[in-house]
């Protein structure tokens, strides 16, 4: 990577990719920093190979350079989109599953197209202001070394660029439990022949009563074997009492990950009909649901995103339902929007408070209220922040103006002419599809 870029982006998560192609397309020199050795976050390497959701309502409202990958993987690995326009499936269903391989390989072709200068296995370790540019300390291998930008762009979920920069972030007093993606075999998954669910069942509570395992290993208390042998595990683990702010709370979460793992491998094993109980697949992180959030200029809320409010300075759609993850062992907290709502994220909510002007977040951790933010966390979601955080980067030091007060029409403009969907470009006419045809789609 260069000494000097102009526009450095932190975290390669699906935000950062989004971000870093965007400011590149627009012809700023653009460094791309990521911790791991893949690009792609939490659809690579914690094994949640299912982004989503484009559409709403049978509508595409989230496109542009985030679904140009995600849709030229599943083209490269044979697979098939989901008939988006059966909107009334349970939202699951109508995320778009891809190989985690053959997507980090194709973001890779889309950054060297962008030519995005990348730096894998990297962090960093102190950003300071010094009132005319960034000064990044990186952590490589080879030890430290300086970067220099003229625009921030924190990608990393975490806030962590936030945190260095001395600017607030903020934690919810109960936190949401994480998951090991895992994927089990040596059973009828299927139909689960030869398997009595209600003996499965009694002997998990004798498990937990007896400390074989601990209340809230699955994500509900009530009756868990049956849907977690159906799914094959897949993300039906809760690891509760974790936090994924900082590097020991990261290496707790991953020990209690694999403690849990293990825990449940050995109960399901010594269960009749289940001896042969294979492990297939596993992510190498545990996946946090959320750490930290910015103290923004504007907070989305709960009540912002369920109604859908049209924010003056809206610069992208997120469609996903409430889904908080409960850590009592009450499983998960999942409401379907109102039929016609599609939320939107404004600009001020991406820009964190007492900030230079020069530094604007991406993705899960931008300002947001609990619930909001279990819904707009997600990977399309955060792949339209992430476009417009690098627009919105590339625009204002090429106009030489604060982040938060760019043209917001201009940005609309730049975003549209890379493929991006804007606040208010699609409008669900309810004469176009009759509610009425699918009243359990509309129930709350």
């Amino acid at each position: 990577m260069r000494d000097r870029v102009d526009v450095l982006v932190v975290g390669g998560g699906p935000a950062g990719i989004s971000a870093a192609a965007q400011a590149a397309r627009l012809g700023l020199s653009t460094g791309l920093v990521e911790k791991n050795g893949a690009l792609g976050g939490t659809t690579v390497v914690a094994g949640v190979a299912l982004p989503g959701l484009f559409h709403a309502w049978g509508r595409q409202v989230i496109a542009g350079i985030g679904w140009d990958i995600v849709r030229r993987s599943v083209d490269v690995a044979g697979g098939e989109l989901p008939d988006f326009s059966r909107w009334e499936q349970p939202h699951w269903k109508l995320q778009v599953p891809v190989s985690p391989g053959i997507y980090a390989s194709v973001i890779d072709e889309a950054l060297d197209a962008a030519r995005v200068d990348l730096l894998l296995h990297t962090m960093i370790g102190a950003v300071e202001w010094t009132g005319s540019e960034w000064v990044v300390t990186l952590c490589c291998k080879e030890g430290l070394r300086t970067v220099r930008a003229g625009r921030l762009i924190d990608c990393t979920g975490d806030a962590d660029v936030v945190a260095h920069a001395g600017l607030a972030r903020r934690q919810n007093p109960e936190m949401q439990p994480g998951t090991l993606m895992v994927r089990l075999g040596g059973y009828d998954h299927r139909e689960l022949r030869g398997l009595d669910i209600d003996a499965l069942d009694a002997s998990f509570d004798r498990a937990v009563a007896d400390g074989r395992l601990l209340a809230h290993d699955f994500q509900t208390t009530d009756r868990p074997m049956r849907s977690f042998l159906r799914n094959r595990g897949e993300n039906k683990i809760h690891i509760t009492g974790i936090h994924g702010g900082t590097s020991a709370d990261r290496t707790e979460a991953e020990l209690a990950g694999r403690r849990t793992l293990l825990r449940i491998f050995r109960f399901l094993r010594a269960q009749p009909g289940l001896e042969a109980l294979t492990l297939d697949a596993w992510a190498i992180e545990t996946g946090v649901r959320e750490a930290f959030t910015i103290d923004g200029l504007v907070e989305v809320t709960h009540d912002d995103y369920w109604s859908g409010r049209r924010w003056p300075d809206g610069l992208s759609n997120s469609f996903y339902p409430i889904d908080v993850h409960r850590s009592d062992g009450d499983g998960i907290d999942i409401r379907r929007l109102p039929y016609g709502v599609i939320p939107s994220i404004p600009l001020r909510a991406m820009v964190p408070a007492d900030a230079p002007g020069s530094l604007i977040v991406a993705g899960r951790s931008i300002c947001g209220d609990q619930e909001a933010n279990s819904a707009y966390r997600v990977q399309a979601s955060c792949m339209a922040m992430g476009q417009a955080a690098g627009a919105v980067a590339a625009i204002s030091l090429l106009d030489g103006t604060r982040v938060e007060d760019i043209s917001i029409e201009r940005a609309h403009q730049v975003l549209r002419a890379h493929g991006a969907i804007i606040p208010g470009d699609v409008a669900i006419d309810d004469h176009r599809i009759d509610p009425l045809a699918h009243p359990r789609a509309l129930a709350s």
